[in-house]
């Protein structure tokens, strides 16, 4: 092993002596450079062998890389690469190599060597990498997609980017992403085909020699990768991503007609066809709108484009009644209706096209439960307070069992200051299992507090917390605590803790809200503490080491308390904790004992 390390450091002397000899570096730092690599040596040569140190080696190597190029900037010189630089990328190659054979299944090993290639424009060794790479990892389409993309784009290969598409799709024969990039490289592949051609005649070359198939020129590679892809991969989706791609290009048309000829005809019922036909007006100019460019012309014109939209809407919630055809129609009259505009007229079109949207679904009864929210928001936005109250009550009465219904109805009712409040809150929790009704409860407290009187709020807190499921009671719990200690002070969250602390379930911070408030108190009382602390142990005592700390600092500290009882308390925690929590707590404890806690 020493005999290697003794070779590998020779092998460093001579660019090493180019360095100095340049003066990029100083004797001084050329043995530390030494020094440091005779130990980043040894550790890669050890028979235990450890990814962190191939990592840390190859990080110090391009530091030094990197630290050489400032040099090179400062002293302006720059000569000599092949002898300093390129020796190290090698180096770096081989240590990537070696790294990479030893643990094959670490893509981001895989991939830092692809990035330190790029970095260092070394193609050749990019390309062993690359299939080394595949090799072991066929089953990533997105390695196979890097791969292609670089052939084609930094290699201006697309043969060779194609066959590497092909390899990847006998692998992946399903993958949309794969098929959606292949179609993207043949229509680059034809573009930058069509660009050399037109250089070629504008310069008035002969073009016999170089042989440009009408067929590529033309897209035709793409469109048979397109209609084998949709033979294998279905979709709305999948169409409409190829169709998007296809439009990047300018001499598509052909294509992009018969891709949206087959979306039609195949997925005519999808609302995503409908959609996209609908939106697709938005960018229909009519023949005349280049040369019209007064305020009011533009207003016009979007307005009309945006009415052919609806109109095609209009079609496809006739064609295709569902709950997800209005979704799209009312999705796309909320996008243009938060666009800017300066035109009032517009914005006003716009809000009355929405609400017309929102009012025809619901009459439909094809209105989404979630779009209900919308319509509620933008009708109390508009001033419209009446229709909100009006929709809020039909929301709730169609889905008598959400929650996020009622909830909503009420939130309309306390902004609105009616007086129905109260009796929408019965009517909800009569729907209403016990289970899930936590939010309608918090909502009914909170509005309690700032209108309703103490007695009214205190004696809604205690029907709360029997009308909740035991896992939702214990937030209400926590709740009429801190608003017992707000409204009544000490003595009443006192008396407020006293009739719930047998009231299970409870949580950790209603005991910890409890210590808090004792704690704030000018005569805060250690006998107390010691209740409150032994009642939250009691629940939780098994399951939370840091409690039991916390009991331990207040026996020292506290002007009342006992240092004596630490002992006791601690022989316990030992006994009631459970698993790692042991070891936790032992740790915390002696670092408590030394005063570092």
């Amino acid at each position: 092993m020493a005999e290697r390390i003794e070779q590998r450091l020779e092998d460093r002397v001579p660019e090493l002596e180019q360095l100095e000899r340049v003066g990029l570096f100083t004797r001084k730092e050329i043995r530390a450079v030494l020094r440091k690599a005779s130990a980043l040596e040894y550790k890669i040569q050890r028979r235990a062998l450890r990814k962190e140190d191939f990592l840390t080696y190859i990080q110090y190597e391009v530091n030094l890389l990197e630290l050489i190029k400032k040099r090179r900037a400062r002293i302006g010189y720059s000569f000599k690469k092949d002898e300093i630089e390129k020796s190290i990328v090698r180096r770096v190659h081989s240590l990537f190599k070696r790294a990479t054979g030893k643990w094959k299944e670490d893509v981001q090993l895989w991939l830092s060597h692809v990035a330190f290639c790029k970095q260092w424009n070394s193609k050749h060794q990019l390309s062993k990498v690359f299939s080394c790479m595949l090799a072991i990892h066929p089953n990533k389409p997105a390695l196979w997609i890097m791969a292609a993309k670089w052939e084609m784009e930094a290699r201006l290969s697309s043969e060779s980017a194609r066959h590497l598409f092909l390899r990847a799709l006998r692998f992946h024969p399903e993958c949309s992403k794969l098929y959606q990039e292949y179609f993207r490289m043949e229509l680059m592949h034809a573009e930058k085909q069509r660009k050399e051609k037109k250089e070629f005649e504008q310069a008035k070359m002969d073009l016999g020699e170089f042989n440009y198939s009408e067929e590529i020129l033309n897209g035709e590679m793409a469109r048979i990768i397109y209609r084998g892809a949709t033979q294998k991969i279905k979709g709305v989706e999948f169409h409409l991503a190829l169709l998007s791609i296809a439009k990047l290009f300018d001499f598509t048309q052909d294509l992009q007609r018969e891709i949206l000829e087959s979306l039609q005809a195949t997925y005519a019922d999808d609302p995503l066809t409908w959609d996209y036909m609908a939106r697709r007006e938005l960018e229909l100019e009519s023949p005349q709108s280049a040369e019209r460019t007064t305020k009011q012309v533009k207003v016009a014109e979007m307005t009309q484009r945006e009415e052919r939209c609806c109109a095609v809407f209009e079609e496809a919630v006739t064609a295709v009644p569902t709950e997800d055809m209005w979704k799209c129609y009312i999705t796309f009259c909320l996008e243009r209706y938060n666009r800017k505009t300066n035109s009032e007229e517009l914005k006003q079109k716009r809000l009355e096209r929405t609400l017309s949207a929102f009012n025809k679904a619901h009459e439909s009864s094809l209105l989404p439960e979630g779009q209900y929210k919308q319509w509620l928001q933008l009708l109390l936005e508009s001033g419209l307070h009446e229709k909100a109250t009006e929709v809020a009550e039909a929301a709730t009465q169609r889905f008598r069992q959400s929650v996020e219904m009622w909830q909503m109805r009420l939130q309309v009712l306390i902004q609105l200051k009616t007086d129905d409040v109260t009796h929408c809150f019965e009517e909800a929790l009569k729907h209403m299992k016990s289970k899930g009704t936590l939010p309608l409860w918090t909502l009914w407290v909170e509005w309690s507090e700032g209108t309703n009187s103490k007695e009214d709020t205190e004696a809604l807190y205690q029907r709360s917390l029997c009308a909740t499921a035991p896992a939702e009671s214990v937030t209400m719990k926590e709740r009429y605590l801190e608003w017992a200690y707000r409204n009544g002070g000490y003595k009443k969250v006192k008396r407020v803790f006293t009739s719930l602390h047998e009231n299970r379930p409870f949580s950790l911070d209603f005991f910890r809200k409890m210590i808090q408030i004792e704690k704030e108190q000018e005569s805060c009382k250690m006998l107390n503490l010691r209740e409150y602390y032994e009642r939250a142990l009691r629940e939780f005592g098994s399951t939370n080491s840091d409690l039991w700390l916390d009991y331990i600092k207040e026996e020292l500290n506290h002007p009342q308390g006992k240092p004596e009882n630490c002992g006791s308390i601690h022989w316990r925690a030992m006994k009631m904790l459970q698993g790692d929590l042991v070891e936790s707590f032992i740790s915390k404890y002696t670092l408590l004992q030394t005063g570092h806690l």
